[in-house]
């Protein structure tokens, strides 16, 4: 018993000499680059790359809604700015969907494809 003795309290000595942050910092930035270039920076470059497929709809483009609806685009409203019409995500699109019309905004555009079935974003 005496001769673990010493191995305990060297366990419960505290640390000498404090450890210094700039390793904990470190480790820090890179999980955060990590984080960065692994997930957020995709899924930005994916989100632009829908917003430009939206921009670009035009007649006859095959589009599924966020809420499920697949139809193809048969009339697109733009909103009119000073006298033009100006593309954005809140002009309004009519999709036909079978023997139905529905009107949606643009932003609630949610996959664009063409009609041989190749998805634009």
């Amino acid at each position: 018993m005496n001769a673990l003795l010493p191995l305990f309290a060297q366990a419960a000595a505290p640390a000498q000499g404090g450890g210094s942050l700039v390793p904990f910092l470190f480790q820090l930035g890179a999980i955060i680059a990590i984080f960065y270039f692994l997930m957020i920076r995709p899924q930005q470059k994916q989100r632009k790359l829908l917003e430009a497929a939206i921009l670009a709809l035009k007649k006859g483009d095959g589009v599924v809604t966020t809420g499920g609806v697949v139809g193809e685009v048969v009339h697109i409203k733009e909103q009119i700015d000073e006298g033009k019409a100006t593309k954005g995500m809140d002009d309004l699109v009519t999709v036909r969907t079978g023997d139905v019309k529905i009107v949606v905004q643009r932003r609630a555009v949610a996959q664009v494809f063409t009609p041989g079935g190749v998805s634009a974003a």
